[in-house]
């Protein structure tokens, strides 16, 4: 029986694969727990500068496994509450993995990207997609609310308004849409997809680590400091990377005309 996720190192670049390719990579019991595991790995390793997520096969995630779901229709209301509450408080660990890892986290989609799936898609720090990919919120269709901090990204990144309509409706939109949104910063054809996201990531893992870890590190904090409190953090970091010999070698290359070779 194969891994639900994987994870698969080149050099301080690691790609998590969603892998039930037979099941568009629905979210079962078995999934969940292997995703909690594998954020945390990768969050508490150093050495990993860029994270890369995907599913296997056509499809990103299209949501929870629902037969997985059906399994505790059985139980008491009041049970069925408690599992379930308990289930997804311990599975929001590998949105926090994702949210606070140092490394630069970028998602590749395809296919389907449905419920947990799309707030799985919000979680990473940047997004390519295919053009076959399509979208959706799903949760009204089987009565259920948003999971995995879809409720908490949506309004940042398309508007309140917006993230009401995708909420309230379950409409499917496609990557165009997703790109028009800010959902997705590149949609390429399907067949260029790996190509365009090994692009990506070979100039993110080949960047001044300090300067990029700091500033997702400082663009995830905004939403909970006042200005004052952003403005003292972006004096410390700014500080902190005009110390780094990275910083020295991005002055030196700009002065000699050439590309700038950061070390981190």
């Amino acid at each position: 029986m194969s891994e639900p996720v994987t994870i698969e190192r080149n050099d301080s670049v690691a790609t998590l694969t969603l892998n039930r390719p037979e099941s568009l990579n629905t979210l079962d019991f078995a999934m969940m727990e292997a995703l909690i595991a594998r954020t945390a790995e990768l969050a508490a390793d150093e050495s990993v500068r860029v994270v890369v997520v995907r599913g296997a096969g056509r499809h990103f995630m299209a949501g929870g496994d629902l037969r997985s779901f059906a399994t505790l229709l059985d139980r008491a209301p009041d049970a069925r509450r408690e599992a379930f509450q308990a289930m997804i408080e311990k599975l929001h660990a590998a949105i926090e993995h994702l949210h606070r890892m140092p490394a630069i986290v970028v998602a590749q989609v395809r296919g389907a990207v449905a419920g947990f799936g799309l707030s799985l898609l919000c979680a990473c720090d940047l997004a390519v997609a295919a053009d076959d990919a399509y979208f959706t919120t799903a949760y009204r269709h089987i009565a259920l609310t948003p999971d995995g901090g879809g409720t908490w990204a949506l309004p940042g990144i398309v508007g309140l308004r917006k993230a009401m309509e995708m909420l309230l409706l379950s409409e499917r939109f496609d990557a165009a849409e997703a790109l028009r949104l800010g959902l997705v910063n590149r949609v390429v054809p399907a067949v260029e997809l790996e190509a365009a996201v090994a692009t990506l990531v070979k100039s993110l893992a080949d960047g001044p680590r300090m300067a990029l870890v700091n500033a997702k590190r400082l663009a995830r904090a905004s939403l909970d400091r006042s200005l004052s409190e952003q403005l003292q953090a972006e004096a410390v970091s700014f500080a902190s990377c005009a110390a780094t010999s990275d910083f020295a070698e991005g002055i030196r290359a700009f002065l000699e005309k050439r590309p700038a070779r950061f070390g981190g």
